[in-house]
């Protein structure tokens, strides 16, 4: 190996790592500002989660505070249909009191399913259950979720029985001579 080539590969070798320190102080740099934002946002989440457990019992939206102009729109809050209906209708002391007190004004979804399926001889899906109890009971609007779920309660209390044809489930009121 000559002096030259000596010298044009010491070059080579500097320049490629004095390219590698200049790309490894960019890096750095933009990971610097990267845990910056992530920290800010930490801290921007903590307080919003502070502020929802501050907040978590009002169901009367409008006694939350307002967010002042310059505050950035993090992401709005999803609320259910059901969420909203009682949040018109119910000012927010009439459900604490409603859950204080232990008991309800209206009968319990499973005693009106169980009633709904005693007028029937044959095995009725969820969905038909809860069609005839919307509209024999139009102040009650449980999901169809929430009447699977209830059915399925019913079923483990061996008040009703499930069965399942093809892919439909179906419900039947447990006769009380084989109850026991």
């Amino acid at each position: 190996m000559t002096s030259q080539s000596t010298a044009t590969f010491r070059s080579r070798l500097v320049d490629q790592a004095a390219s590698d320190l200049e790309e490894n102080r960019r890096r750095q740099q933009e990971l610097t500002q990267t845990i910056t934002v992530l920290k800010q946002e930490e801290a921007l989440l903590t307080d919003i989660l502070s502020l929802a457990q501050q907040y978590e019992g009002f169901a009367d939206s409008s006694r939350l505070p307002e967010q002042s102009q310059d505050e950035p729109v993090v992401a709005r809050v999803k609320r259910t249909p059901a969420a909203r209906r009682s949040a018109r209708t119910a000012p927010a002391g009439d459900t604490a009191k409603a859950g204080a007190k232990g008991k309800s004004r209206q009968p319990l979804l499973g005693d009106l399913l169980l009633e709904l399926l005693g007028k029937h001889d044959g095995p009725r899906l969820a969905k038909e259950l809860r069609d005839e109890l919307l509209e024999k009971h139009p102040d009650r609007n449980p999901t169809p979720q929430v009447v699977r779920n209830t059915l399925e309660s019913l079923v483990a209390k061996g008040r009703i029985q499930r069965h399942k044809q093809q892919r439909s489930v179906m419900y039947t009121v447990v006769e009380p001579d084989s109850a026991g």
